[in-house]
């Protein structure tokens, strides 16, 4: 039987390029997004598109009964974009999200899923970070992301199928690039400019190629309910580091790219283990990080991404400078 999905935040990195893949499973698919970033996902018979604003209680009431699964994206992404603005951060991230899993329930949705992040775990010494350690989030964006998982198991029943993953960083092309996330960012500089820059560099980073994390959606999608209600799932590829990140860079460059190493505050660093989405539901990972630096030389060669470092649509935090969203 074909499902009704709706997504939030679906014309984002990760949505725009989800979308048309379930769309060509046959779903029927709506988008909730504001679309600041505008509008890449191609027409379509079984899409609906919907601009607005996950806090409008009015228009998630309107928009989101007939279907039968809601996958929720829709967020301030990472910290320094959260940090830009607390008060939006909060109100969008957390304050937002019992009012949204309430109506998503009392509109008889049948499963809904939660896109949080690894960066939960903060700093972690653990070999392997698995789902059943303790959370460490060391930031307001990482918190509300805990709070929000919390949150959600609370609303599950055997009627209401709730599912968090919490992916490692996401890397390589969409249709609604992203040019300020570790991989892309240091592609983008070692293509342009030749140089890399890498703040610290032993921090230990688990990436994912934007495709598997599609994959990851679609296996939740089609898996049974008693093996995923309720749980959380690690989804990350590759844990290396970010001097390791430019290494890779340089040699899918040509060996040519000068690296510079910088002074960082930042210290997360974390070992996340993807096992339990292996084991409980058969899920595999089929692409590598330097698969997403080869996507992303791709599109530079084609020009495709152009004006890489001035553009706001490749940057969370200038465009939302940009339009003073509130």
């Amino acid at each position: 039987m074909t499902k009704n999905i709706i997504i939030t935040g679906g014309a984002g990195y990760v949505g725009s390029m989800l979308v048309p893949f379930l769309l060509e499973k046959n779903y029927n698919v709506t988008v909730l997004d504001l679309f600041i970033y505008g509008q890449t996902i191609q027409d379509h018979p079984n899409l609906k598109l919907v601009k607005g604003d996950i806090r409008d209680g009015e228009l998630l009431k309107k928009v989101i009964p007939g279907h039968d699964v809601v996958i929720h994206l829709a967020c301030i992404s990472n910290d320094p974009s959260f940090e830009l603005n607390p008060g939006l951060g909060k109100s969008i991230n957390l304050s937002s999200f019992t009012p949204l899993v309430k109506i998503s329930r009392d509109s008889k949705i049948k499963h809904f899923i939660y896109a949080s992040s690894s960066s939960v775990y903060g700093i972690k010494s653990e070999k392997n970070v698995t789902e059943d350690l303790s959370l460490e989030p060391l930031t307001d964006y990482s918190l509300f992301k805990a709070k929000c998982e919390e949150i959600l198991n609370t609303f599950a029943t055997d009627d209401f199928i709730v599912t968090t993953l919490r992916p490692a960083t996401v890397c390589g092309y969409s249709t609604r690039q992203r040019l300020d996330v570790v991989v892309n960012i240091l592609t983008n500089q070692a293509y342009h400019n030749g140089e890399i820059n890498v703040l610290g560099g032993k921090q230990l980073r688990p990436n994912i190629h934007i495709l598997d994390m599609i994959n990851a959606y679609y296996v939740v999608l089609n898996s049974d309910y008693n093996k995923i209600n309720k749980e959380i799932f690690n989804v990350g590829t590759e844990n290396i580091s970010v001097e390791d990140i430019a290494y890779l860079v340089n040699e899918v460059m040509g060996g040519k790219v000068k690296i510079n190493f910088k002074d960082s505050n930042d210290n997360r660093s974390y070992h996340v283990s993807s096992d339990k989405i292996k084991k409980n539901l058969g899920f595999e990972f089929k692409f590598s990080i330097k698969d997403a630096i080869y996507d992303l030389k791709n599109a530079f060669d084609k020009k495709i991404l152009v004006n890489t470092f001035q553009n706001s649509n490749y940057f969370n935090i200038k465009k939302m400078q940009e339009i003073n969203l509130v």
